[in-house]
């Protein structure tokens, strides 16, 4: 049974072989986003694995007023497993980068009114970037003093969601399927399938093609939540911690591959704020992960792991 949608960032060409159920397919929205799962597992496993979303969502997302998150900032409190595990992947990735991937970035994300298209006074993201500094969040067992800061999970939750989901499916017996929210895709199973990389601001052209077995890809692109202003300028919603504005990037948009969506989904984003040549540097160095780069040109770039022929692109060994 072949299967074509859109998915967010990525255009989906799935094959699903050998399955020990009829695969079922059901989208519900979680996370602000469309949540869709393809799986050969029973309708009931399927249910339990938006059952997993819709658990997540109300402990991890900063947009529900009870959930921890939601109750975390601002101040100190004992957390769950799965909400201190998510706060310290973010402060790795908040060190490693000096803060230019930052999980208290929430005062100044909050400035930022994509939907109407309002730009903040330089004066209000001065204030906010005061109250934007991840080493002011500390841990001590399970309790997370955040020394006052806001913290937003949303740069990561998705792909730990994805990784937690994969866990759920393949251990309830489903053998193959697609796990996709928003620009977060995992395929598994004995086969592969086709990832499309989107081209920017378009509504579903495609660049070129991955082909992936037992991988997840994230990408992040400035053309996913932007608008311009009279003059034309393009305000994006990828900010740089330093400025407050949105970043100075030569990258429309970054695709990272890995075996966990949680580290593809943080350094997707994070490709995008360093630019082409020190995300390509900072890939290059790590054994787990490849990227594809989009450029502001629409010209293609792949890690060495990855080739490149005809539209289509497979990983290699480097």
């Amino acid at each position: 049974m072949k299967k074509s949608f859109t998915v967010g960032t990525v255009l989906l060409l799935a094959m699903l072989c050998s399955c020990t159920h009829q695969p079922s397919t059901a989208a519900q929205i979680y996370f602000d986003t469309v949540v869709e799962i393809t799986a050969d597992c029973s309708d009931e496993v399927l249910s339990g694995a938006f059952s997993l979303c819709r658990d997540y969502e109300n402990i991890l997302s900063r947009t529900k007023k009870k959930s921890e998150v939601s109750l975390l900032s601002g101040g100190k409190r004992e957390v769950s497993a799965d909400t201190l595990e998510l706060i310290n992947k973010g402060l790795y990735y908040s060190d490693i980068t000096d803060g230019k991937f930052d999980i208290t970035l929430a005062p100044l994300s909050d400035l930022w009114d994509f939907k109407n298209e309002v730009v903040p006074s330089r004066d209000e993201i001065s204030e906010a970037l005061k109250n934007v500094d991840y080493q002011s969040v500390k841990i001590n067992g399970n309790t997370v003093d955040t020394g006052g800061k806001s913290i937003d999970l949303g740069g990561i939750a998705k792909g730990y969601v994805a990784d937690k989901l994969l866990k759920y499916l393949t251990e309830n017996g489903a053998g193959s399927g697609i796990i996709n929210l928003g620009g977060n895709v995992t395929v598994f199973g004995n086969d592969y399938y086709n990832v499309g990389i989107k081209k920017p601001f378009t509504s579903g052209d495609v660049l070129a093609t991955l082909k992936l077995k037992n991988k997840t890809v994230s990408t992040s692109g400035i053309y996913e939540r932007y608008f311009k202003s009279d003059d034309g300028k393009l305000y994006h919603h990828i900010l740089d911690t330093k400025t407050g504005y949105p970043a100075q990037t030569d990258l429309y948009s970054a695709s990272v591959i890995g075996d966990t969506s949680v580290d593809c989904d943080a350094l997707s984003t994070i490709c995008i704020l360093y630019g082409l040549n020190a995300a390509t540097r900072m890939i290059e160095e790590s054994e787990d992960f490849e990227a594809v780069f989009v450029d502001k040109d629409y010209n293609i770039y792949v890690t060495s792991g990855l080739e490149i022929k005809d539209g289509v692109i497979t990983l290699t060994a480097r």
